[in-house]
């Protein structure tokens, strides 16, 4: 029997349990099939194509690209291909996924894709627009933080969890229109954080469970301990752009970004854009056109100190609270 799961807004169904996802208790019916170890070597090896695509972050020791995606025979799938091995068939409509990793390989690693990068393709083959972003609840209203790798989107996340703000997602910010509104979708209800990270919230990294046993990265357990997670879709009311850490200001500045500077920043952190066709990227300027048009899009300048995210949180909330959000005014954020 199938585990049924709630994800981005889609209802997922596999054979084996998938981590930290809680279950779906809703009606039987499914959007997106998962299949773990089920497909014949065959399959993935009865003829080499062109890669459709190649990562840019190489490796420098032999510079094979994180991932290779390819069409597979007979056009029917999607071939997505890390550099560790695993590999993920995806169905062209984004009904069906089928995992498949090596021996050295654990199926908790696996997942770290599947819930990641593999469910974010998945959701712009099916139509919806994403943000390479992290989202949390304040007020009535969603906050999506944005920024380069290593800008503490995931960090500054966690920091509104210390602070009692629900979570929404982490890492992928999934959009969907609902008449005049732009609603973010719930994720799963975890945090996922370097060392460091940990470190600078909670004084040590071992505060916080491995995501895998083989992987150094950690998780912030949502709707635990005081943790929240907002398990239900709520309106996108303001974009953070973080920007690389500061040394030339002592306090997180919250700046006004307009105009075709502000756009650009939204098509650079969308989510999985590099297979989309002239229809998906028309759909995709339209849902970010509504979004330019209608939500505050704010930059921040990041002082260098770690302790500096706490303050990051109060300066955000503070912002959000003057422009459309409805932030209540016991809900400062803290120190957790």
């Amino acid at each position: 029997m199938s585990a049924l799961y709630f994800v981005y807004g889609l209802r997922l169904a596999s054979d084996t349990a998938l981590p930290g996802l809680p279950l779906w208790l809703g009606e039987d019916a499914f959007d997106v099939r998962i299949r773990l170890k089920e497909w014949s070597t065959s399959s993935w090896k009865s003829r080499e194509l062109a890669d459709i695509f190649l990562s840019n972050s190489l490796d420098p020791a032999n510079d094979h690209p994180n991932l290779r995606v390819r069409m597979l025979p007979g056009g029917k799938y999607w071939g997505l291909f890390y550099k560790d091995g695993v590999r993920f068939a995806v169905e062209r409509q984004g009904r069906e996924v089928w995992a498949d990793w090596p021996e050295n390989y654990t199926f908790e690693d696996a997942c770290t894709y599947l819930l990641g990068p593999v469910m974010g393709f998945v959701l712009r083959i099916r139509g919806t627009v994403c943000l390479h972003a992290s989202a949390a609840a304040l007020g009535d209203c969603a906050i999506a933080l944005m920024g380069l790798a290593g800008a503490g989107k995931s960090t500054t996340a966690a920091a509104f969890a210390c602070a009692g703000f629900p979570v929404l997602s982490d890492d992928v910010v999934a959009l969907a229109g609902k008449g005049g509104q732009i609603l973010v979708q719930p994720g799963y209800p975890r945090v996922n954080l370097w060392p460091d990270s940990v470190r600078a919230l909670f004084g040590s990294e071992d505060a916080l469970p491995r995501i895998t046993p083989t992987w150094d990265k950690r998780y912030l357990p949502l709707g635990q301990n005081g943790y929240r997670f907002a398990s239900e879709p709520l309106p996108l009311g303001a974009i953070y752009i973080l920007e690389p850490s500061d040394m030339a200001v002592t306090a997180p500045v919250v700046e006004e970004v307009s105009g075709e500077q502000a756009f650009m920043a939204l098509v650079a952190n969308t989510y999985v854009n590099y297979l989309l066709d002239q229809d998906m990227r028309r759909d995709e300027f339209d849902v970010l056109g509504r979004v330019f048009a209608g939500i505050p899009i704010r930059r921040v300048r990041i002082p260098m100190q770690p302790s500096a995210v706490f303050d990051l949180c109060e300066a955000i909330a503070a912002d959000a609270k003057q422009t459309t959000l409805s932030v209540p005014a016991s809900a400062a954020p803290g120190r957790g």
